[in-house]
């Protein structure tokens, strides 16, 4: 697009369609002239109150329409938003504010009192909102309730803006401290562009092609709208469940539940007629997947009839879990593989088609390097690591170090390498391996834990599974399986062994199982293998004694 800054974007879209729904939270839904009208108010609320272009604005919060309009204030004054994770206590808390040099931050009522704890420690941080949540929590001291400084201002003027506005996330990753990762808002608003591939629609190149693909699908009732299970916190949640919908011109929807709750989601869904629904892999597709299969024994099936795509990313989606959701209904199934740091490649699956679990086709500025930066060939069975080209972070914040180790340029051409490791197949496709910050190391054999529980998983009893390495005298490292049992169901630690071993060399095998009643993941589905490596660490320790 001509119009390469998100900001911009969504006010021609506010110009077109002003009346249809933008955001929708519960009972409170927003047009996009809302919306627009809003964000502007709230975009000047912030300049009144001192904050200038590049400034960084902390969202400590749930899912709500103030988390998203207030992204759009942002953008609309050249600043940036920042995720703030919603279990970070005050060391957390304190760390992530200060590393990003947040001025303000938003956060809701039921999280005031860690705000307050931290306030005077943050000299950096000048104002404080505070979201209502339907909690009644009072203002604590120095901030200002969300409604009131909205409407303290006048609406922010529009205004020209540029693509290399930065626009930054922060990733916690599995390991290490969170890094903040810079976009230039063209590239970044470039890459929300899938939005129109996934539905074979050429992206429009200026304004009057904007219009005229959001015309064409209103008038057929076709502008999406999309539901994100997981927390907007995250980059799954705020880029495909928020922006990627509303650069069509559809609506966003979020849910009220703090804690995810499958049969509630899916009542969301046939209330708003939901056509994209996205999660992030088992962790939220096998809830679903079971509340689906109890609603139809119970002979009150859930409406999902409205769903044209579910679209997951950043970790592990089965393809026996696909399968359990296709037979409800016929969807475009798409598993991407990605990161803050870049996307990589994509799973496409339907009624028609087929997929393996971790094969995904290699995106078009995909590659697979070697540790000599010499392309892994085809069908060579050569492990290598997985380089992002096209939408590329300008690098992480405040950290030139490990920017330079992650973002490179090879042949003249600048790649992500987020550290994830690949095989790639004769077709072309690759497979994944897994992260190498978690890779274990048990006598010169690299193992990737997660082609580990994906073989632990086959079990029928297996529930969900972590693996990690812990020390061993003779190895240097021995695998240790972390697992929790499916509903009724009880784990044998040697048959899951033996599970294993049928699709997976034994050497890379689980030495020991542990078992627990939940596998621990972070709200958006992803791994905590912190606290798997304590645990497995923990049944070691407890075993000697």
């Amino acid at each position: 697009m001509i119009i390469d800054n998100y900001a911009s974007i969504w006010e021609c879209i506010s110009d077109i369609i002003p009346n249809r729904p933008a955001i929708i939270h519960g009972d409170s839904t927003r047009t996009w002239s809302e919306f627009e009208q809003r964000s502007s108010q709230f975009a000047g609320a912030l300049v009144e109150a001192g904050l200038k272009r590049d400034a960084k604005i902390g969202h400590y919060l749930y899912n709500c329409n103030e988390y998203i309009e207030s992204h759009f204030a942002a953008f609309k004054m050249r600043a940036s938003p920042i995720n703030v994770n919603y279990r970070y206590l005050e060391e957390e808390l304190i760390y992530l504010l200060d590393n990003s040099d947040s001025e303000a931050v938003l956060f809701h009522g039921r999280l005031a009192d860690r705000i307050a704890a931290v306030k005077d420690k943050l000299p950096k941080l000048k104002l404080l909102i505070q979201v209502d949540d339907e909690t009644n929590t009072p203002l604590i001291e120095g901030a200002i309730a969300y409604e009131e400084f909205l409407a303290s201002a006048k609406p922010m003027p529009r205004i020209e803006r540029s693509e290399d506005d930065i626009y930054m996330l922060y990733t916690g990753g599995t390991t290490g401290m969170p890094k903040g990762v810079m976009y230039r808002q063209g590239d970044h608003s470039k890459g929300m562009g899938l939005s129109y591939d996934f539905r074979g629609l050429k992206r429009p190149r200026n304004k009057k092609e904007l219009a005229k693909v959001i015309l064409s699908l209103d008038e057929k009732g076709a502008l999406p709208v999309a539901l994100a299970a997981c927390p907007l916190m995250h980059g799954t949640g705020i880029w495909v469940g928020a922006f990627a919908p509303l650069m069509i011109g559809g609506c966003a929807v979020t849910i009220p539940n703090i804690s995810f709750d499958p049969d509630n989601l899916l009542q969301e869904v046939t209330k708003n007629k939901v056509t994209d629904l996205i999660i992030v892999g088992d962790a939220f597709a096998k809830p679903i997947a079971k509340a689906l299969d109890d609603a139809l024994d119970a002979g009150k099936p859930h409406d999902i009839s409205s769903i044209g795509m579910v679209i997951s990313s950043g970790v592990m989606w089965t393809a026996e879990v696909k399968q359990r959701m296709l037979k409800h209904h016929d969807m475009m199934l798409i598993d991407a593989m990605g990161s803050t740091e870049g996307s990589m490649g994509r799973s496409i699956t339907n009624r028609q088609s087929d997929s393996s679990t971790a094969k995904f086709d290699m995106g078009e500025h995909t590659k697979v390097f070697n540790d000599n930066d010499e392309e892994v060939k085809a069908g060579s069975e050569e492990k290598g690591m997985i380089a992002a080209g096209g939408m590329v972070p300008v690098g992480y914040y405040k950290d030139p170090e490990k920017s330079a180790k992650t973002f490179r340029t090879i042949d003249g051409e600048r790649y992500s390498f987020p550290g994830d490791y690949a095989i790639v197949a004769a077709d072309g496709s690759i497979k994944l391996l897994g992260r190498g910050s978690v890779c274990i190391n048990s006598g010169g054999e690299k193992i990737f834990p997660e082609e580990v529980e994906e073989a632990v998983k086959r079990h029928s009893t297996v529930y969900d599974c972590l693996v990690v390495g812990v020390p061993d005298e003779r190895f240097g490292e021995r695998v240790i399986a972390v697992a929790s049992p499916q509903e009724g169901k009880t784990l044998v630690e040697e048959d899951l062994i033996t599970e294993s071993r049928k699709h997976i060399a034994g050497y890379k095998s689980p030495r020991q199982v542990v078992i627990v009643d939940q596998v621990k993941r972070a709200p958006n589905g992803k791994a905590d293998y912190k606290w798997a490596k304590k645990t497995a660490l923990d049944a070691v320790a407890a075993e000697v004694l």
